[in-house]
C-alpha cells in the first residue's frame, strides 16, 4: 500500500520551537491511525476514507479550549474544518453513537471514541534509519505520543554519529537493527536516508520485522503487500503550495484588470 496525498499542517498544530518538523502532512496522521489500527490488530470496521479523515477530526477536538462535557456537532466540525456536513456526520456515526440533532456529541466521549476507534491508546514503539537533521528532528520531537507512538531509537551508518540524542535516545549501528527491532517486537519505521539507500534501508526493515514504513528518503520503494508505505516528498509539498499561490495570485491579478477595465 503506497499513498501519496501530501499536504502541509498549519503551523498552529505545533508548539513553538519545533519548526524543523512542522513540515509534516495530514497523511501522517492517516498512516498513524491505520498503523495503529493494523499493528494492534483492531477490527477494520470502518472504511479506508473514512479512518483517514478521523485523526483529523481528533486533532480538530484536542485543540478546542472547552470542558469535556460541551457539546459540538457535526455542522460545526463541518464549518471549521470546511468538510462537507454530511460526509462528517457519516464519519462520526461510523465510530460514536450519541449524536443529537441540534445537539451534537460530547466533547469528551467523541475524543475518547476516536482514540479508541484509531488504536491511540495502544502504545507502540517505532525505529528511525538515518539520524540526519530531519532524523534527529523528529527523534526529538515529543507530538507523536500524542497518536500512541514513540521514536525509541535511531540508527545509522555513520560512526560519528551515534550515541544518544539530548532526549537520551539512543543512535547506534545499523547492524543492530533486526535484533532491537525483534527483542522489543517493533513493528514501524521511519525513513530519512539518502535517496540511493532507501531501498537497501526498506529492505533491512522489513527483514527486522518492520510492518510499516514512513518513508522521507527521495525514493519510492519496493516492499512486500503486506507492508504499509508512505512516501513523504517535502520539496513536492512546498512546490504544491507555490503553484496554487501563483494560481491564486494571477486570479487576484486578473479580477483587479477587470475592476480597472470596467471604470
Amino acid at each position: 500500500y503506497i499513498d501519496k496525498n501530501i499536504s502541509i499542517i498549519s503551523d498552529s498544530f505545533f508548539p513553538p520551537g519545533e519548526r524543523y518538523v512542522k513540515i509534516l502532512t495530514n497523511g501522517a496522521d492517516a498512516l498513524l491511525g491505520r498503523i495503529q489500527r493494523e499493528v494492534s490488530g483492531l477490527q477494520q470496521t470502518i472504511s479506508r476514507a473514512t479512518a483517514e479523515r478521523l485523526p483529523m477530526y481528533l486533532r480538530y477536538l484536542r485543540m478546542l479550549p472547552c470542558h469535556p462535557d460541551d457539546r459540538i456537532s457535526s455542522s460545526a466540525i463541518a464549518g471549521a474544518m470546511s468538510m462537507g456536513e454530511i460526509q462528517v456526520r457519516k464519519d462520526l456515526a461510523a465510530i460514536a453513537a450519541g449524536g443529537k440533532p441540534k445537539v451534537g456529541y460530547r466533547i469528551g466521549e467523541l475524543i475518547d471514541r476516536l482514540e479508541e476507534s484509531l488504536g491511540y491508546r495502544v502504545r507502540k514503539s517505532a525505529v528511525l534509519m538515518g539520524a540526519g537533521r530531519l532524523g534527529r528532528a523528529l527523534l526529538g520531537y515529543g507530538g507523536f505520543r500524542n497518536y500512541g507512538l514513540e521514536i525509541v531509537a535511531a540508527f545509522d551508518t555513520d560512526a560519528a554519529r551515534r550515541g544518544s540524542t539530548e532526549e537520551g535516545k539512543p543512535i547506534l549501528p545499523v547492524e543492530a537493527l533486526p535484533d532491537f527491532c525483534r527483542q522489543r517486537s517493533v513493528r514501524i519505521g521511519i525513513l530519512t536516508v539518502p535517496g540511493e539507500q532507501a531501498q537497501q534501508a526498506c529492505d533491512l526493515m522489513v527483514q527486522s520485522g518492520i510492518r510499516a514504513i514512513w518513508n522521507f528518503a527521495p525514493a519510492f520503494l519496493r516492499a512486500p503487500d503486506t507492508v504499509l508505505i508512505r512516501q513523504e516528498d517535502m520539496a513536492l509539498s512546498l512546490a504544491y503550495l507555490s503553484g496554487r499561490l501563483t494560481e491564486q495570485n494571477r486570479q487576484q491579478d486578473s479580477k483587479e484588470q477587470s475592476i480597472k477595465e470596467t471604470d
